[in-house]
């Protein structure tokens, strides 16, 4: 992860609940009240997805906190908003996630260096439990591998 990104929120359990195939940056039409929220590192992507309907994709239970110093015209918190993406990565994607039955996962919301609101979205296929078992073994053993040659070099 390059240092000129400002990391708004990040989606933990992704990688956990998901096999990451593909990643994509794509923008996000925002209102000008959901900019300040994020600024100020209100949202979340716990449980958020992607859909593409009529040749776009939105990204659905998206929580951006509504602005605190905002007014009547604050946005809903969990309104679908649209996600900015070339019109082959989206037929690319669409091919992905109606054919072989992949769903579409935000990674992490960022502001890129000239400050514009971005989205890394995944192509990601579901985990069973028996595999997110196998995962968090495999991490354990590693991390006591780690620190046994660790311990070994003092």
């Amino acid at each position: 992860m390059s240092n000129n990104k400002k990391i708004i929120c990040e989606n933990r359990k992704a990688r956990h609940e998901y096999y990451i195939e593909e990643t994509y940056e794509a923008g996000i039409v925002l209102k000008g009240t959901e900019v300040k929220s994020l600024r100020q590192g209100k949202s979340n992507l716990k449980d958020s997805y992607a859909r593409i309907e009529n040749g776009e994709i939105y990204l659905y239970n998206c929580h951006i906190s509504p602005y605190t110093h905002g007014n009547i015209l604050n946005h809903d918190p969990l309104r679908r908003r649209k996600l900015l993406l070339h019109k082959r990565d989206i037929k690319k994607l669409y091919g992905k996630t109606e054919e072989r039955g992949l769903t579409l996962i935000p990674l992490r919301m960022y502001f890129s260096m000239r400050g514009i609101a971005k989205l890394e979205l995944a192509v990601a296929k579901g985990k069973k439990t028996y595999d997110k078992r196998e995962t968090l073994k495999r991490k354990t053993a590693e991390r006591e591998m780690e620190r046994a040659l660790k311990d070994r070099n003092r």
